[in-house]
Formats: structure tokens, sequence, C-alpha cells
């Protein structure tokens, strides 16, 4: 791909420890006012639409400035017409996220401008909106802010959209009509009829916000600029004639039908060579990026005045009968989504003559894109085409190898997994929906505790999660989200994630804060005991894992009955609680849960035991049977936990747990010393690359998603089970380390904690440890646990 463009400007996102403007002038009505003011663009359309801002200044002498931005929905900020950053990190309306930034300019003149816009309806279902707005403050220049500056506004035409397609909770896609778009707006160099800008409310911090309407409430962004970088890879698999208008879906990749000598200049295209489409041409191009890549289409066009191109992306490409298949295997096989009549989804620019750069406003997903070219009368150069990979900035910092080198290939997969998943929020899938799930972001976080010292992006979880409580006391299953859903056994998994934060990562302050909604989804949970103190289900989808004959993955009476699954699971969570509270000091509460989690699970024996059948039924009538309740029922605590989960793995008609659900299997797996299974278990993931996968997928095949963040917890199990390493102490500041390796003759492998890295390695002669400062190991050291099915 083309090499990254050197910025000639000097920025530095900021990342602030409260708000600047807090508590800073007059008594208590005033203590949250900003001095800046949100400004809007005059007569703006109906969303959704692009406005853009801009403000001419002149520097005597060589400035740092210090900006804070923040826009609804989002914004591009430009400085002198390059890009500095994009936002604001996704909240709601009550913690709206500005990002703050360090910018050193030179004496002279320059512009500062932003290009920001609202889809409303058409917006991804994370993106929560109050109303359209823009807001800049300098800190200690406020003669730049807007509300007090000479900011210009306009409607930015030639940027519209296109509907979602398949994807249907990453919202609009981007529509760039370079015929019309003014180029050049952001530096001044452009004919549109600007206007001042409409100023609005002041602005307004979270903190000592009184007496003001519906507003923003501004909360300091927490999160790192993303990593963003030209991927580096790509491999053109078709160059052909087509008939045109972007109609793919129905024509079949074949050999036969490409344009070799094109094919290598589309090669060398990405390579970073130019190249030239003759007028009045038709081009489809197929580019095998051979890896799962988020990212931004980047194309450089000059001339070719009217030519659309189209950039479209797929996880996989579809056989005649709608299957995915190997994803390596292109030829016969055709560029459309799943049960869909569609050539994929993605973006639509039109050139508009001169020689521009034509980009999306947010990311794609996937691993094949396909370029449709649709000359007019003009040739086409194409100078450049990338893609610009956009993610968290997570990398592995952990290392693990041992006797069976599949297991290190597994660490490769979920590692690339995770960081397709991570972003401004975690993710339960890039290419389908973009939205964090508590269910999913419990098992994600698990593993970057693993892999990396960057605790942020699960505080921000932490926080959203704890935010969304709804009167019931439960949190929604997925938030930041407009469209409202609630899972309760989410909401449980979400107190057993703020469990998992403080026991890998301490920060007992913090740990604090979330409590009081950690209490609320106990509490709704123990209004809904009978009087057996029986759990019946609570209103709402009380998903539990996608098992074919499972109603929309709820287990048998999760509807509206009792189900052992979810009565097994508050027991297990309810205990998790009472640990919590313990570390707390709050020796009452962590009693009280403790009470909950006992007399629910003495509930659940009672009621789903079979003696006859030696496991714990899924209904009170045992009718159905899973490795679902039995495992639960082992992490509870249940009197026949670890027989009865025996027993439902030699059971064939129990409902097996697919790839969500196996990491609660393998924890249950782990405790009764059966590596070995687990190590079986992990078939699906080992035969994913013999599939074409370079991520993990959501469920078995036929899976919908290709790459789903729950799929990487073998990771978290690699460091937690096979190396045996568990906090016995907030923050690993105690741990015990009791290696299992089911099977290997050795495995060792360091892991992340927060007091640097700890080495482990076991063979048959025993463990060694290399542990950091700050922690001690309080189990004995041992040989080896002798799992059943060593060889």
């Amino acid at each position: 791909m083309m090499s990254a463009m050197v910025s000639p400007l000097a920025v530095r996102r900021v990342l602030l420890e409260s708000d600047p403007y807090a508590g800073r002038e007059g008594g208590w009505p005033q203590r949250s006012r900003w001095p800046a003011r949100w400004v809007h663009v005059p007569d703006a359309p109906a969303a959704p639409f692009v406005a853009a801002y801009r403000l001419a200044l002149a520097l005597d002498e060589a400035t740092t400035l210090r900006l804070h931005v923040s826009a609804d929905e989002r914004y591009e900020l430009l400085v002198d017409g390059e890009r500095i950053g994009r936002g604001p990190d996704r909240g709601d309306p009550d913690h709206w996220t500005f990002v703050s930034y360090d910018v050193d300019l030179p004496a002279g003149e320059h512009r500062i401008a932003a290009r920001v816009w609202t889809l409303g309806e058409g917006a991804p279902i994370a993106q929560l909106t109050l109303k359209h707005g823009f807001l800049l403050a300098a800190e200690g220049r406020a003669e730049l802010d807007t509300g007090t500056a000479a900011w210009e506004a306009a409607v930015l035409p030639g940027l519209g959209f296109l509907p979602f397609g398949v994807a249907w909770g990453c919202g609009l896609k981007t529509d760039l009509d370079g015929t019309v778009y003014p180029w050049g707006w952001a530096e001044g160099a452009d004919e549109l009829a600007w206007s001042p800008a409409t100023v609005g409310d002041r602005a307004s911090s979270r903190w000592y916000a009184n007496d003001i309407p519906p507003a923003h409430l501004l909360v300091p962004a927490i999160l790192p600029e993303q990593w963003s970088e030209p991927f580096d890879g790509g491999r053109v698999r078709l160059v052909a004639d087509y008939p045109g208008e972007a109609r793919t879906h129905d024509l079949p990749v074949r050999a036969a039908d490409s344009i070799a000598a094109e094919a290598e200049q589309w090669q060398a295209l990405l390579g970073g060579r130019p190249l030239t489409v003759p007028a009045n041409a038709r081009r489809r191009v197929l580019i095998d990026l051979e890896e799962y890549v988020c990212g931004y289409p980047e194309l450089r066009l000059a001339g070719g005045l009217g030519s659309v191109l189209r950039v479209r992306w797929l996880e996989a490409l579809l056989d005649a009968d709608g299957r995915k298949g190997n994803r390596d295997e292109v030829e016969g096989r055709f560029f459309r989504t799943h049960a869909h009549a569609e050539t994929g989804v993605g973006d639509r620019f039109t050139a508009g003559g001169g020689d521009h750069t034509y980009t999306s406003l947010w990311w794609e997903a996937g691993r094949f894109v396909e370029v449709t070219v649709d000359t007019a009368d003009e040739p086409l150069t194409v100078n450049g085409l990338r893609i610009v990979e956009d993610r968290y900035p997570y990398e592995d910092a952990s290392a693990f190898a041992s006797s069976d080198p599949q297991l290190a290939d597994i660490q490769q997969l979920g590692v690339r997994t995770l960081q397709m998943c991570s972003h401004e929020t975690t993710m339960d899938c890039p290419f389908y929906e973009q939205l964090q799930y508590a269910g999913d972001t419990r098992l994600q976080l698990l593993v970057t505790y693993m892999i990396s010292d960057d605790d942020r992006l699960a505080r921000q979880a932490l926080l959203a999660f704890g935010r969304s409580r709804d009167t019931r006391g439960l949190t929604r299953s997925r938030y930041p989200s407009w469209v409202r859903q609630t899972i309760p056994p989410f909401s449980l998994w979400w107190a057993a994630m703020v469990h998992d934060f403080a026991a890998w990562r301490g920060d007992l302050g913090f740990v604090a804060t979330l409590m009081p909604g950690v209490r609320a989804v106990l509490d709704a949970h123990r209004a809904a005991l009978d009087e057996n103190d029986l759990l019946h289900s609570l209103d709402g989808w009380n998903f539990s894992d996608w098992v074919d004959g499972w109603k929309s993955g709820s287990p048998p009476e999760g509807d509206w009955g009792v189900s052992g699954v979810l009565n097994f699971q508050l027991a297990h969570v309810a205990a998790l609680a009472a640990k919590l509270e313990g570390w707390l000091g709050e020796d009452e509460l962590a009693a009280r849960h403790q009470r909950l989690a006992d007399r629910v699970r003495a509930a659940a024996e009672r009621e789903f035991w079979s003696a006859d059948r030696g496991m714990y039924a899924d209904d009170p009538a045992h009718e159905h049977w899973s490795e679902h309740t039995n495992s639960l029922a082992l992490l509870s605590g249940a009197t026949h936990g670890p027989a009865a989960l025996l027993q439902a793995l030699d059971t064939e008609n129990a409902s097996r747990a697919t790839v969500y659900f196996s990491h609660y299997l393998f924890e249950a797996l782990g405790q009764i010393g059966r590596v070995d299974v687990l190590r079986e278990r992990l078939e699906l993931w080992t035969g994913l690359r013999e599939q074409g996968l370079r991520t993990v997928v959501e469920q078995p095949e036929p899976t919908r998603s290709d790459c789903h963040a729950w799929g990487a917890h073998p990771i978290f199990h690699l460091f937690g089970t096979v190396l045996g390493v568990r906090p016995a102490a907030p923050g690993m500041a105690a741990v015990t380390i009791n290696p299992q390796l089911g099977g290997l003759s050795w495995a060792e492998g360091t892991l992340r904690t927060p007091h640097g890295p700890l080495r482990v390695r076991a063979d048959e002669s025993g463990v060694t440890a290399d542990l950091p400062a700050g922690i001690v190991r309080v189990d004995e050291p041992s040989t080896v646990s002798a799992t059943a099915g060593k060889s």
C-alpha cells in the first residue's frame, strides 16, 4: 500500500483527569458552565447531512494551542487542511466526551476547521445523539472559542449517504460526489456561501450540572487516539470487465475472466504505482487482503470527471448455495452477502476531475474488497489506493509456547480478533453490528488482561454498562445503543466483569464507584425469587448461547419459567459479588450476597438434580440437559458439580457449549483438572486456519460473523488454566500458580500484570515462576497437576 503521510503539524491527544472548566466560576448554578458555546449550521436540513465549521486566525509567534473539541454526532478536526483527529469517543448525552489536543503552530495565518455529520435514524446503533452541534474551546484563548470567535458554517454539498445493507448496526455508508464537493473548503479555497455559525447553549460539564435544560454533559476522553496505519498487504485476485452500475452479485469470480496485464497493474497500484483506467470502461477488481482488516479506504483520483467507483467489503465470498466454505477460495464464488442478493457493503465515490483523495466517514471491515470502476468520457488516473487500518492500540505484549504449536496459533487468531473488535468501545463484531455487549465484553476484557497493560477500554466498558441501568437495576445488554435491549444474564456478567477488573487489575477506588450498580443488578434478581428461592426468568432476552434447539439462544424455560442455567448463573455471580464486597471491606454486604448465592444454589440443587441421570437438568420437568447448566452448577459450588459435568460431557443428548459459552465450560473443566477435555474442545479453534479464517467465528458453521470478540477467550485459558495463573488478591498482589498441561509435555508463557510481566514454565519436572516485585505466590510450589489424558 502507499506509504503513510508525514504530518507537518505536531499534535498530541491529551488525556485529562478532569474537566478544565468545571467549578471555576461563580456559585453553584454556574459551576458546570464552559466559556464556549455549542454552534450550529444555519438552516440545517433534516438528517442525514454533513456540516463544515472553520475559523481563520493569525499568530504573532509560535504557539501551542490546547483545544477541547466535541460534536454531535461525529467530527473530523482539521488544522490548515490536515486532519488531526476524529471524535468524540462514543458515550451518551449525560456523559458526552470531549477530546483534548495540544497543537504546535508556527507564527502566521492558520485555519481550524471541522467536518461534522449527523445521521439521525441512519446513525450506527451505538451512536447516540441529542442534536447536531460543534464545540471547540481553546484553553487560555477564549477569543477562539465557538460562540465567541467568528466561526463560519455551511452544509457540505456532495457528501451523501447510501443504505447500510446487511451491516445493520453500522450506520449509513458514504457517498462522496467529487463533482460537487467543495475541495479546499478547510483552507478557505472554495466558493461556498458561508454564514456565521448559529450560537447555541453554553457547554456544560458533567460535574456540578444544575438547573440546565437537556444538554450534552461533558466528560473528558479517557481513551488514547485510535491506532491508524496503512495496511501493508493485499492480493489482486481478479480484474475483469463487467456490465456496469456496480451490479456484480450474480457474476461468479472466474480466473478465465481476469485481464492478466491489468491485474498486474492493480497489484502494482497497491504498492504505490499509479494506473489509468480508459474512458467509457467498466472494471471489476477483487482484492483479497489475506487478513481481516478494519480500515478507511483511501483513493487518490485524478481526471476521469464523472467516473464512479464503489468500494465494498465482505468477510467471505459465497458459493452458489450461499455457503462460505473455505475463505481462501474465490474461484466460482460470488461477492454477495449471505441470504441476500447484495454486492457487499461499502461506499461510493464520484471523481470530480481534479487530483483529490477520497475516503469514507467511518471505517469498514472484512477480508475481501471489491472495487468497481465505471469511467465516463475521460480516462481516470488512480494515483493511490490503500486501506488505512483503524483500531484500538492493543498490541500483544504476552508470549505463549508449548509442545503443541497449534495453541500459539490460537493465540495469534485470538489477538487479531480482539484487535478487530476493539475501537472506541469493545465490539461484538466489526462487520454487522459494532455494538458493545456485556456478555461478549467480559470475555474480551479477560483476554486483554493477559496480553496488555492498557485497561482504559475496560474502564470505558465498565462505566458504560453501569450508566445504562434501568429502573429495575438491570444494565442494558449493549451500550451505548439507541435501540434498547435487555439481556438479564448479561447484567450478571457485567457484575462478574467488575469482579474480574478488581482481581486482575485492582484500583479498588474505581471499583467502589461501580458497586451501587452491582448491588442493583443483584437486587433485581433477588426480587424475582419465589417462595422456594428459585429465580423466575426476568423480562427480556435471556440469551445464554447459540445452541441448536434453543429458542433464539435462550435455554429451556429461559423465556418465562425457571431455568437451571439462569439459577446457577445467579448463584455463581452472587458469590463473586460477595468476594468483591469483602475486598472493599463491606462485610455486611458480602454476607448478604453470599446468603443469596447459598439460597439460590441450594434451591437449584433441589429443583434440577436428577439422581437417575447423575446431572442437573435445564428445566424443572427434567426433560432437557446441557453442558451449560452443569458447568454453572460446578462454578457455583453445587454438591454434585464435578460428577454432573463429567456426566453431561458423556451424555449424547446434552446440549453442547458453542464458541461463546465454551469459556464457562473451560472454567469448569479447569476446576476439576480436565484440561485434556478443554484441549479437545479447542479443535474448533485449531481448525479455523484450514477453513481460510484469520479471526475467530461467532459460532460453529454456518456462522454469521467471521470475526467475533467472544471467540478470543481461549487466550485467557492458555495463561489462566493451562499455566494456571490466578489472582488470589485484588490487582494480582497475590497469585496462585497451578499449571495443568492436559497432555502437553511442556508449556511456558509471559502474561501482563499491574506489576510487570509474570513468567511461568511448566513441564514434567515441575514449575518455575518469575514474579515481578509486588506479587507474592500464595500456593505451595508443586509438580504439574497430573490431569487426566496426560500423554
